[in-house]
């Protein structure tokens, strides 16, 4: 899996999806002209790229909704979850109305335009409104099938489309379910999105060290699968969390919420910093400077677990 294959999921499930629903009505931002040729093409009247007008974009949305189309928003994070987050809340939410946003550049994954085109805390804020869902797809798989099955629910979905893949291929995806990719019983290691890769290869070194990690992956953060949390945890009693978003509403929040100290346990969490982030450079660089790397999940799990024996 690439970027590549990220990219070309988005049209391919806007194409399969509403070929055959004359409900779906696409909105873009100046962005992704040439991948949705196809569906423009085919589609006449459904397709429309409205240019750098985020929130006008969103209200247009909200009024397509009101008279029974499924809207589907496509423009860069930052433009919808902060520029135009008044229209979410007002125009979607509080009307009680369904609706698409499907967005890139979360966290850093524009990571060379610096913080205008960054998000650290989007899931934070879409995930405070009532009426919201939110679903942070790593695989061109889970991408189509969590649109295919979230796209008419009458929610505003929020799907923080991930730009780099984890590489996993799943057999099944269901919304508003987490997965247990790795069985184990000293830690829990849970993750979201493109850092699934990092979190597995930390837990087959583990393994090496004689640590026996269980892997939990969540497509869908909110609704939150706590069951699949408190499960796990509740016989690990230790939990790394994972993920590219700060720890004030992300992944991190919805965990510790499920856990509610229903059980003794030590949760502790590998975040985005609550803080600028000033340096320019790639992707990867991001990651290390952030200590997303398999030995700095090894080393933080490791130091729960000699916190675990205290």
């Amino acid at each position: 899996m690439t970027p590549e294959d990220m990219k070309q999921a988005f049209p391919n499930a806007i194409m399969n999806v509403g070929d055959n629903d004359e409900r779906v009505v696409v909105l873009v931002g100046d962005i992704g002209h040439f991948a949705l040729k196809p569906f423009a093409e085919k589609c006449p009247g459904r397709y429309y790229n409205i240019g750098i007008l985020e929130p006008t974009i969103v209200s247009m949305a909200a009024g397509l909704s009101a008279k029974g189309f499924y809207p589907v928003v496509h423009t860069i994070t930052p433009f919808i979850t902060e520029r135009s987050l008044e229209q979410v809340k007002l125009d979607f939410c509080y009307q009680g109305l369904g609706g698409n946003l499907i967005c890139v550049g979360s966290a850093f994954d524009y990571s060379t335009l610096g913080s205008t085109h960054h998000a650290y805390n989007d899931m934070a804020t879409i995930g405070s409104i009532p009426g919201t869902e939110i679903i942070y797809p790593a695989s061109p798989f889970e991408l189509e099938e969590l649109f295919k099955q979230t796209y008419n629910n009458g929610n505003v979905t929020y799907m923080r489309m991930a730009r780099h893949p984890h590489g996993v291929e799943f057999d099944k995806i269901e919304f508003g379910k987490g997965i247990m990719v790795r069985k184990g019983s000293d830690i829990t290691l849970i993750a979201t999105g493109p850092q699934l890769k990092t979190v597995l290869d930390a837990a087959e070194q583990l393994d090496k060290n004689g640590v026996n990690s269980e892997v939990l992956y969540f497509h869908t953060v909110k609704p939150f699968d706590s069951d699949l949390v408190v499960e796990s945890v509740s016989k690990t009693k230790a939990a790394l969390v994972v993920e590219e978003h700060i720890s004030i509403g992300g992944l991190e929040h919805y965990v510790r919420m499920s856990l509610n100290n229903r059980f003794k346990y030590i949760l502790k969490s590998l975040c985005i910093p609550q803080e600028f982030l000033r340096h320019y450079g790639t992707y990867d660089e991001h990651c290390e400077a952030m200590g997303f790397t398999v030995e700095n999940v090894c080393s933080l799990s490791n130091k729960i677990l000699v916190e675990k024996l205290l």
